[in-house]
């Protein structure tokens, strides 16, 4: 006896509301894994970032977002924006991260909804402990301003791995700054202030944790 096993109520090969909206949902997804939509430096737009096997969606920092090889990101749940999506993100780890160095080629394109089956969230799975990105923490710079003119970074340290430690930095060099901008750079006021890491400008930064700041200061003075 062969017995053939057919949808109830539809004729063979029919697909219900429901598997048709999965249909879509998956063609959309293939569309946009092979067609992304271009990502575009400094728009502030999320983006798609491959994490393993996984894609994943991630906020760009303002001013961090214009690097060519390097941004500053943080991974989010797909439905970031919503409350159930906030609770799912942080059991699954994603509001542990922080902001995190980026490389651009890590970067499929914008973000786009069809990407959300293919994150850990929609696997259920919480986020590896090495996503293949290190930490964009903070920094501070040094920065002369004229009363009547532009402002110049005189001295930029970082990336701190903790916020206060960038803010106790900052306070340190303002004491040691104190009183002595007529003298030293006369016209100028100098100030010291906490920052975002400027991930793209890596290079032009100088490791707080190998130098001491006060001695830095006063040689680029």
């Amino acid at each position: 006896m062969i017995r053939r096993f057919l949808r109830c109520g539809h004729s063979p090969g029919a697909l219900t509301p429901e598997d048709q909206a999965a249909v879509d949902q998956f063609r959309a997804m293939l569309t946009a894994v092979h067609d992304p939509q271009p990502w575009t430096p400094g728009h502030g737009q999320d983006v798609a970032v491959r994490v393993g096997p996984f894609i994943e969606r991630a906020h760009t920092r303002p001013g961090d977002d214009h690097g060519t090889e390097t941004i500053a990101v943080a991974l989010v749940h797909p439905d970031t924006g919503h409350a159930a999506g906030y609770l799912h993100g942080r059991q699954l780890g994603y509001t542990d991260r922080g902001w995190l160095r980026c490389e651009t080629t890590a970067i499929l394109g914008a973000w786009q909804p069809a990407y959300t089956m293919l994150t850990h969230a929609a696997a259920n799975l919480p986020l590896p402990d090495d996503v293949g990105m290190a930490p964009a923490h903070y920094g501070v710079h040094v920065e002369a301003h004229h009363h009547d003119g532009p402002g110049y970074t005189l001295l930029r340290l970082g990336p701190y791995t903790q916020t206060w430690l960038a803010s106790r930095d900052a306070d340190r060099l303002n004491t040691e700054l104190e009183g002595k901008a007529a003298t030293v750079i006369p016209g100028f006021t100098l100030t010291a202030t906490s920052v975002p890491f400027d991930v793209s400008d890596h290079e032009n930064y100088s490791d707080p944790y190998e130098n001491d700041v006060v001695a830095l200061l006063a040689a680029t003075i």
